[in-house]
């Protein structure tokens, strides 16, 4: 048998450090308006800390393993490490380029950062008093000296690292690390106005100003101060010991977790070699460590909480999410569902009709049980709450939290905690699977019989979030849907009962294969001289054998355009292996996390919505659903909806084999895919109504 021709993709690292690229243009872009730049500077460094703790401690594990783990990463994986470094130091400096220059920009808007040395008398009195009253009690001075030990540093936070010295005779150094307290202040302190002029400080230079306050008791003539930042291995050591409850397991990987090993050490480039070669030595740093050259100021994430000043002008105007027109509050939204399907698209449309369906399901009568997958749930989450309401009014309350949300972990243990509380069942996940599915099952009882409405989505059930990530819901009560969910949330139950599904596709039991199944029908099309073509939208493209598919298919001849947000190891546009494949990211306003996937199909387009990206994690290792769209209107809806993506000519950007990620511009009149879905929406509720 021929061997069969496998084709370059890109690594998906460096990859995704180039999707992080995008973010960063989007503080650049001169359209934005210059708080939202700014914004996406934290957005930005957000991501890069994520990256660090999640996927280069993950690769420096690999490659401390050896062996076959090695393997894993791919060729040279050495050779990843370093290209990561230096990428990652380039963008360092790119950041505090363009830093420099938001300084500037708003400075042109009349708000003015200041640092210690720049304050006039009368502002010198308020910080004082400031510091003194708000931010003193907070402080916590930890002092090093050669002999003594090092304290532990906690992860994502900022210190200040100082050095206390005497010149002359009596020459004398003592070293301290002060931890800024954002955990309960801002980053920010707003100064009084002077007419229209407006003054930031960062806490950081609060601090420095009132050093002289903490270290008065020591005999000093200068104090040096600059910034370090850590970042820890994030991943949790979980231990299959069947004995012991998943919780716990969670509880003591948090803990380990806060104690990881240092993945990154950023310092301040201006940091005198002496003090720079004491914490290295103190804190046993070592290559593997990667040590970071920054600026004076460091977590830059917090510069997403900007404080707007009032000036409407320089962040983007709120816009009114749109009410579906079904959502009337004169009808039950079941006796809707009965009659038909309804898509959701937030944040265009209001999430508050998911809050809606929960609430009349937590007082109808009528209703019987509620089941839903949690994956991570607002802060004060008022899903939640409809599910507590519905446990009291005596309904049948099962929820499936996946306490190995990451980063979420210690939340979802304290929902769970709460659901069973008030009696409701909690069901903790699966046993070597994360469940990612977004699903609700609502059961009435109507004319003697049990009839179900299902909720299919792609986004959490996060109000919060809702109102920033782009998503889409499926709400139905269409019997073939229904039912398989309802076969999958017993599966939740009795891990043994594994249903055969004809509608849905579900991972990890045969989402991949009927994927490819779908790609190869596209294929045989194009080989028959009929027109074929794919249309897909999600946030990552990394699994290699549905990359090789799309390969086969574009030498075919079938057309495939995709919308990839984030990592996208295929690369498109090549002679040979991706001729038919156009690839674009958008990074707007809001971020995009929709999948969804369009296959030709002879000329009957088959349409799915999915919790799912193409990555070996979705197919293999998490319970996943794409949901598949029957109803015509609606089908027509999503795929108009896709054709904006592929229409933006202002925020898309092209994938090419260099990542080097230019706009796509296309002459004539412009696009902007956010924009115009919220009118493209606005116009389909009119011709509803």
């Amino acid at each position: 048998m021929a061997k069969k021709e496998v084709h370059k993709i890109l690594n998906r690292d460096i990859s995704w450090l180039s999707f992080n690229e995008r973010v960063l243009q989007e503080a650049t872009d001169p359209k934005v308006p210059l708080i939202e730049r700014i914004r996406f500077m934290g957005i930005f460094s957000r991501n890069r800390d994520e990256f660090f703790r999640v996927r280069v401690a993950t690769l420096q594990r690999m490659l401390k393993a050896g062996g076959k783990s090695v393997e894993l990463i791919g060729e040279k994986p050495a050779q990843l490490v370093k290209d990561i470094q230096e990428i990652v130091t380039l963008q360092q400096h790119m950041l505090e380029d363009i830093f420099q220059a938001k300084l500037a920009e708003l400075e042109k808007e009349n708000i003015f950062m200041l640092n210690e040395t720049q304050l006039d008398p009368d502002q010198g009195v308020f910080v004082r008093n400031h510091f003194l009253e708000r931010v003193l009690p907070y402080l916590v001075p930890l002092m090093i000296d050669e002999e003594s030990g090092f304290p532990y540093l906690r992860d994502k936070s900022s210190f200040l690292f100082l050095r206390i010295s005497k010149k002359g005779k009596d020459k004398k150094t003592t070293y301290s690390i002060i931890e800024l307290p954002t955990h309960v202040m801002s980053r920010f302190v707003v100064l009084p106005r002077k007419g229209d002029k407006h003054f930031i400080m960062m806490l950081d230079d609060v601090i420095r100003f009132g050093l002289d306050e903490i270290f008065y008791i020591f005999d000093y003539d200068r104090i040096d101060s600059h910034m370090i930042k850590i970042t820890r291995d994030a991943e949790m050591d979980i231990e299959y010991d069947y004995s012991q409850h998943i919780v716990e397991k969670i509880t003591k990987g948090l803990k380990g977790r806060k104690v990881g090993h240092i993945v990154r050490f950023t310092y301040d480039g201006d940091m005198p070699i002496e003090m720079l070669r004491f914490i290295s030595k103190k804190m046993k740093l070592g290559r593997d460590n990667n040590m970071v050259t920054g600026g004076r100021y460091h977590n830059f994430k917090d510069l997403f909480d900007f404080p707007t000043l009032g000036k409407e002008s320089l962040t983007y105007p709120p816009i009114v999410p749109l009410r579906h027109p079904a959502f009337d509050h004169e009808r039950s939204l079941f006796k809707i569902l009965k009659e038909r399907d309804l898509l959701l698209y937030f944040p265009y449309q209001s999430y508050g009709h998911i809050l809606d369906v929960l609430r009349e399901a937590s007082i109808d009568p009528q209703v019987q049980s509620i089941k839903l997958t949690l994956y991570r749930a607002a802060s004060n989450s008022n899903v939640v709450n409809a599910l507590v309401n519905a446990v009291r009014n005596g309904k049948q309350v099962t929820v499936v939290v996946e306490v190995q949300a990451r980063f979420d972990e210690e939340a979802n243990i304290q929902w769970s905690q709460k659901l069973q509380e008030v009696g409701a069942r909690v069901i903790f996940g699966v046993q070597g699977l994360k469940v990612h599915s977004k699903l609700f099952l609502i059961t009435r009882k109507e004319e003697n019989k049990l009839v179900r409405y299902a909720h299919i989505g792609t986004g959490n059930f996060n109000e919060q979030t809702a109102r920033v990530y782009g998503d889409i819901s499926l709400l139905t009560g269409d019997l073939r849907i229904t039912s398989e969910v309802s076969a999958l949330f017993d599966f939740y139950n009795d891990n043994l009962k594994i249903h055969r599904f004809r509608h849905l596709l579900v991972a990890p039991f045969g989402m991949r294969r009927k994927l490819l199944d779908l790609i190869q029908k596209e294929i045989d099309s194009a080989r028959q001289g009929r027109a074929a073509f794919i249309d897909a939208k999600m946030n990552s493209l990394v699994d290699q054998e549905i990359i090789q598919k799309l390969y086969e298919a574009s030498n075919a001849g079938v057309r495939i355009r995709l919308v990839v947000r984030g990592i996208c190891s295929l690369i498109p546009g090549r002679k040979g292996s991706s001729q038919n494949i156009s690839v674009v990211s958008i990074i707007d306003r809001y971020l995009e996390h929709a999948r969804v996937f369009v296959f030709g199909n002879q000329g009957d387009p088959k349409v799915f919505l999915s919790s799912a990206d193409w990555m070996i994690r979705n197919f293999d290792h998490r319970s996943e659903v794409a949901v598949p769209i029957f109803n015509s209107d609606l089908k027509g809806q999503l795929r108009e909806f896709l054709e904006l993506q592929f229409r933006d000519n202002t925020k898309a950007r092209l994938i090419d084999r260099d990542q080097t990620n230019p706009y796509r511009r296309v002459p004539g009149k412009s696009y902007r895919a956010q924009a115009d879905a919220y009118v493209f929406l606005a116009n389909v509720h009119k011709k509803k109504i």
